[in-house]
């Protein structure tokens, strides 16, 4: 019996440098480990380098320098081996279409050395567990968005692996298909899986992980619990002003209100991180005048993080 802490996702000085007329570093020294049993996040907008940094730990690309180690083997000097311990949910549907729910699982059992009768008795186990069986003989093309996902996560732990990795696993998903993944997820931490996850959807990377990386432009800016991410912006809400110009000196008399703990600009004007809106929001509207087109206030979340520490929004 393993240590419940022992590092089942080990990264150590990850680079990935794609070469061209305008070289691009999409992965710049990496480091990151992942305790077995864990739910994992790695959270940053499109072309961070969150997929191209599971592609190194899945085997399917390697690194220009660094090394990855799953399950203490080297996904580089012993691919084969290392992806006996993983399951894999690409970002995009890879499901055979020519085959049925059942074969999609049926055939993916046969390939990791289940005989015939073993490979059918875990597909079945699989269809019940996914809550599929109905649509065992259903064809890839006839299912939802939501469904194959299902599928797709069904056929990754087919082999009984050690560690799920999820590549923006509810992109383009409606709220009740995301939200049925993620009871589908939860399932599979409640039976030891670790998962590791990519997202550009902060509510999916607080709902789900203990602890997230934040990415972008291929480094990690950041690794903590979410509570603990949260609460290092040292404010509760966040006040939106969107204004109808810029003025330098109006964001240091906004900083100047009582309750106010900080403020930065952006393309649409101010963003205000305070505490708690006690009499605020008046002396906001008193203060900024003609200028104030629009306000809004939110609650405090990774993407508050995420914008605290590159001063723009998650999804530009």
């Amino acid at each position: 019996m393993m240590p419940p802490q022992e590092e089942i996702v080990s990264i150590r000085g990850l680079t990935k440098r794609y070469a061209g007329k305008v070289p691009v570093e999409a992965v710049r020294n990496i480091d990151l480990t992942v305790t077995r049993g864990e739910p994992f996040g790695l959270l940053g907008p499109n072309g961070a380098g969150k997929s191209t940094t599971i592609s190194i730990c899945t085997t399917r690309t390697l690194p220009t320098s660094g090394t990855v180690q799953i399950a203490g083997l080297d996904v580089v000097t012993t691919p084969a081996q290392a992806r006996k311990h993983m399951g894999v949910v690409p970002q995009y549907n890879t499901l055979d279409r020519q085959c049925t729910v059942w074969e999609n699982l049926y055939f993916h059992c046969r390939y990791f050395g289940y005989t015939s009768a073993a490979a059918g008795k875990r597909a079945n186990e699989l269809l019940e567990m996914f809550r599929l069986t109905e649509r065992s003989k259903s064809f890839v093309r006839e299912l939802s968005g939501g469904l194959a996902q299902r599928v797709q996560i069904a056929r990754a732990i087919a082999h009984q692996p050690e560690i799920l990795f999820l590549d923006e696993p509810s992109a383009g998903l409606d709220p009740q298909s995301r939200l049925a993944l993620w009871d589908s997820i939860r399932q599979l931490l409640s039976q030891g899986i670790t998962i590791v996850l990519t997202t550009h959807y902060m509510e999916e990377a607080d709902e789900l992980c203990n602890r997230v990386a934040i990415i972008d432009h291929g480094k990690i800016l950041v690794c903590d619990t979410p509570e603990n991410l949260k609460s290092s912006v040292g404010a509760q809400k966040v006040i939106n002003l969107h204004l109808a110009g810029s003025d330098p000196q109006l964001q240091q008399t906004l900083n100047q209100l009582p309750g106010v703990k900080s403020s930065e600009t952006n393309k649409d004007g101010v963003r205000i991180f305070v505490d708690n809106l006690d009499g605020l929001l008046p002396r906001i509207i008193e203060v900024t005048g003609p200028e104030l087109k629009d306000i809004s206030v939110t609650e405090t979340t990774l993407e508050t993080v995420f914008i605290k520490l590159t001063g723009r929004d998650l999804r530009e």
